[in-house]
């Protein structure tokens, strides 16, 4: 019962907040963000002003899908539990960090209808893309760190790294794509096309010889 009661309010929770994500998309690339008050905002999204900073610290993160309590929490539980822990990284870790990305991307509602409502935002308002970029970087890092945890790896890593920005960039290129064809494929067949075309690449490629002077 506590079960039904506990998924009843995370399941009202995402709703009330992808609609406050689409009202404030919207509303910011139709105006601008100086455009709209957050009471007309609020209004729209049938919620009230004691709410919405409940969900998000700002208009802001609103628009960029930035809630305050973390979306993806049980996600991330299952990845950690998932790994060895023993020092080596496990054969499904690409596959698995494909897992949490797509939970993210869900999260954010990038449907076709709100992505270009988020593109023409971002547009509009340049500071927000560089507010996006500012994150990207940030959940790299934290990445990086979910890895290392997860493989028993040591802080600073190399391969956590690069498998935390490799990650981010594939699921970028994939939700691109996604996007201008959501009936016929998944994010994660855009994904993994994408892996395997890495894996390609890396085994065919050669390291030069060091010369020694």
């Amino acid at each position: 019962m506590v079960d039904s009661a506990d998924s009843s309010r995370t399941r009202r929770r995402d709703e009330t907040t992808r609609r406050l994500v689409r009202v404030a998309r919207h509303f910011t690339a139709e105006r601008g963000l100086a455009g709209f008050t957050l009471e007309e905002l609020c209004s729209e999204a049938a919620v009230s002003r004691r709410t919405f900073f409940n969900y998000f610290a700002s208009k802001d993160d609103a628009v960029l899908g930035i809630p305050i309590e973390r979306s993806d929490a049980e996600a991330i539980a299952r990845f950690l539990a998932s790994g060895h822990g023993g020092g080596e990284l496990s054969p499904t870790l690409l596959a698995d960090l494909a897992e949490l990305a797509e939970h993210r991307w869900r999260a954010l509602d990038l449907a076709p209808d709100t992505f270009e409502d988020m593109s023409a935002a971002v547009e509009r308002e340049p500071r927000l893309l560089a507010r996006m970029l500012d994150l990207m970087k940030r959940g790299e890092e934290f990445d990086a760190r979910l890895i290392e945890q997860r493989e028993g790896l040591p802080d600073g890593d190399l391969r956590a790294q690069v498998a935390a920005a490799l990650v981010g960039v594939l699921s970028r290129d994939a939700a691109a794509d996604f996007l201008a064809d959501p009936v016929e494929s998944t994010f994660r067949d855009h994904f993994e096309r994408r892996v395997a075309a890495v894996n390609t690449l890396v085994s065919s490629q050669a390291l030069p010889e060091r010369t020694h002077l």
